[in-house]
């Protein structure tokens, strides 16, 4: 019982992260269609800029709660802006373009996003402070630390401002609109582009949010670090039905539970095998995902 609450413990802090990846994934398709390869890399990047605000603030002397509450509002603003960069002038251009053209544009930005991280912070891995002691209790055998609760709980405050946000605001409204019809939003008056660059903005700060708890959670990071995270929070984006935000929510926590599942009871170097080999099996028996039925809707 004891490990089995550990693994469903650690499956939910780390597939809370997942999920917060797989929501820019999902919107960013849902508004325009496109599989954005660079967005586990802006998680990366959203986590460097983190790490490098942390060094920052050191000198003040913070309390560690108020430093890295400053920390996450600085890398989820300025990642967030790289994003809206990005869109400008690597998507933007190419959105009436064929669909290859995006795509591979996408995959220039991911490598320019890591190579640029790689030659400003070096191939190493870089070590995130420990900022948050390791205290925490004891339930039924298995150790919860505080930390795991409040990453948790900040991801899912998050998860539920987004939804919120989508379905509860004019401006959601739009987002919804262009999803359905670009053309139809267009007359009726809504600013695509605007709508679009704040889909970009939205889904790149919520990256770098993860990004900051995952370096300050392992405590390391690395400019290769998006690219398996980003495929793992793609797939829970698939998982749940690409396009639909509360379907990406629920696809990044079972791809958490699978991975702390799979590598408690089977092994760690198996992980990703039994992960992607569920997704399959999934995508074979319900080919547009868990959620898959709302996909029409898309947001």
């Amino acid at each position: 019982m004891g490990a089995f609450l550990q693994f469903l413990v650690n499956g939910l802090t780390v597939g809370s992260f997942y999920a917060l990846v797989a929501l820019g994934y999902t919107m960013i398709y849902g508004i325009i269609r496109l599989i954005n390869f660079a967005h586990g890399d802006i998680f990366m990047v959203g986590a460097f800029i983190g790490w490098t605000a942390l060094a920052a603030v050191a000198a003040w002397h913070l309390p560690a709660i108020v430093a890295l509450a400053v920390v996450l509002l600085v890398a989820m603003l300025a990642t967030g802006a790289l994003g809206l960069v990005i869109e400008r002038v690597a998507y933007q251009p190419l959105l009436k373009a064929p669909r290859l053209s995006i795509l591979i544009t996408a995959l220039g930005a991911s490598l320019a996003l890591e190579n640029g991280v790689m030659l400003k912070y070096g191939a190493g891995f870089q070590t995130y402070p420990h900022l948050l002691a390791g205290t925490g209790f004891n339930l039924a055998g298995a150790q919860v630390k505080y930390a795991q609760i409040g990453f948790f709980l900040l991801s899912l405050a998050l998860m539920a401002g987004l939804y919120l946000f989508v379905h509860r605001t004019p401006v959601g409204a739009a987002m919804r609109a262009l999803a359905l019809d670009q053309d139809a939003a267009r007359l009726m008056g809504i600013h695509v582009e605007g709508v679009i660059m704040l889909t970009f903005f939205l889904g790149s700060a919520l990256a770098a949010a993860a990004g900051v708890m995952y370096g300050t959670y392992y405590t390391q990071i690395n400019f290769m670090m998006g690219f398996l995270l980003g495929l793992r929070a793609f797939t829970a984006a698939v998982l749940g039905g690409i396009g639909n935000i509360p379907g990406a929510m629920v696809g990044g926590l079972l791809i958490g539970l699978l991975e702390a599942f799979s590598s408690g009871y089977v092994s760690g170097q198996w992980k990703d095998v039994i992960v992607f080999a569920v997704l399959i099996l999934v995508l074979v028996v319900k080919p547009t995902g868990l959620f898959g039925e709302r996909v029409v809707e898309r947001m």
